[in-house]
Formats: C-alpha cells, structure tokens, sequence
C-alpha cells in the first residue's frame, strides 16, 4: 500500500503565499502518514493573471524551497507551478523528495471551452513517471485527463496509479465531465487516478477572474476498475488515501484493455 494525499485548496496570485500553503498543507499530510502529497494545477499561482513574470525554472528559488518542505517531511511532492519557455511558460508539474527534484510539462493544452492556454503556455512532449516504495506514479495535468492514450501509455510504462493535479474550468456539465473521465481513464488504462483539483473559489468567497479555470473541487480517486473510491466537495480539504497497486495488474487481467488493444499501439 502506498497512502497518499491529495491537498485541495485555492492558490493565490502571490507564489510566496502559496508557498507557504504548501508548507502548511504538507506538515497536515505527512503527520497522518502520507508519503505522497499532492496539490493542484497552478499552486503556485493561480490562472487568470500574467505568468511569465512569476515563471521561474525548476532549479528556481520556489521550487527548491518546496524541495525544501519535501526533504523536512520526508515525502514526495507534486504541485503545478509555471517554469519559463521564451514568451510564454510551461505548465509544469514540480516533482521534488526522496531523492526526486524534476518537472513535467503539460502536453495537451487547454484550448477548449473558449479558452486558449497556448497564447501563453507552450507544450510539454516528453511524458513522465516516479517511483515512490516500489510504486510507479504517472504524471499527468488536467486537460490531460480527455486522451486515454497518454494514460495508457503511462500504464505501459510500468506505472499502478496517475496523479492527476488539476485546475478545472467551471460551467453548465464540467463537474460530471471531469467525474466521468477520471473513472472512464481508470478504468481504460487500468490505474488508480489521483486527481487533485484546486477548490472552488466561490466555496472561500475568493474572487477570480470569471474567464479562467481555477477550479471547481471534487478531486478524487478512481481505482482501476473505474469505481470511485473517495471524494471531495467543493471547498478546500484533505483527502489521505491508501493505494493498492496489485489492484492494478487484477483490473489489466480482467479487462484485457492493455493487452487486446489494436490501435494505437507501436
């Protein structure tokens, strides 16, 4: 078993701030024995505001100072932060602790629902996994979420469970969509799916710009038979979870969606 949490809270626009959410949020989770702690898209600040002057590279102050947090606690941390690409940013998930410290860039950008995240973040390409106790952790970001080929690749790779950090956009379906595709996702690739969502702003009185995605809440977690085996609301919370990861390999061989696949394989 590997025991993970996931930190749902709503990020400022101010990266030190957040930092010390961050700091806050792990000591919560590591004294009831996570050794995993995950927090959403955009922790260190959140969308809606200019990012490339907050961008910073993973070997930047913010992120080793989250480096920092992770050592102390004796964990390993994912939180989404903004690492620079010329004009724009990478959307970037920072993986840092027991002997990790790297990044993963977004490869599906959130051009949907009339909004363009490629005006001002570029594309990752490379895709990206962590062990953590023998466990293997894919990595993947919220629009992510809708290509079942990365999380099925993240499966070939070796990987039990996905980390899913997201910031959700709101609107009329968006909470049973994301419901729906962190299940269908489990269940297509046969993994557990972590999905950590920053919490929905309204649930603080927090006022965001009403056109950006800055999350709506419900993170959970998928077993790899697709069955919803914790929630969230709305509003900013822990959610300490156990994972099995031989539960993974029961779902391949009952499913058989791994191994009988036809398209899109190599």
């Amino acid at each position: 078993m590997l025991r993970v949490a996931l930190c749902q809270l709503t990020s400022s626009t101010d990266p030190k701030a957040n930092l010390d959410l961050v700091r806050e949020w792990v000591g919560r989770a590591a004294g009831e024995g996570a050794r995993v702690v995950v927090f959403p898209e955009a922790m260190m600040a959140r969308f809606g505001v200019r990012l490339a002057p907050l961008a910073e590279p993973v070997d930047g102050p913010w992120a080793l100072a989250v480096s920092e947090v992770a050592r102390e606690a004796d964990v390993l941390v994912i939180a989404g932060m903004f690492t620079p690409d010329g004009d724009r940013v990478r959307n970037t998930l920072l993986v840092t602790g027991l002997g990790e410290h790297r990044g993963y860039d977004k490869i599906h950008l959130y051009d949907a629902f009339g909004f363009r995240e490629s005006d001002t973040v570029a594309g990752g390409s490379e895709q990206v996994t962590v062990a953590v106790d023998g466990v293997r952790l894919g990595l993947a970001t919220c629009y992510d979420v809708r290509f079942p080929e990365l999380f099925q690749s993240l499966a070939d790779a070796g990987s039990s469970a996905v980390v899913l950090p997201a910031s959700w956009g709101a609107g009329k379906g968006k909470r049973e969509q994301w419901e729906l595709l962190v299940r269908a996702r489990a269940l297509d690739s046969g993994c557990w799916v972590l999905a950590c969502g920053q919490a929905h702003p309204a649930a603080t009185g927090t006022e965001v710009n009403p056109k950006a995605p800055t999350g709506i809440g419900y993170s959970a977690v998928a077993d790899p038979f697709g069955h919803l085996h914790a929630e969230l609301g709305a509003g900013p919370d822990l959610l300490v979870t156990d994972i099995d990861p031989e539960l993974a390999a029961k779902s391949r061989e009952a499913t058989g969606v791994l191994a009988n696949r036809r398209l899109g394989r190599e």
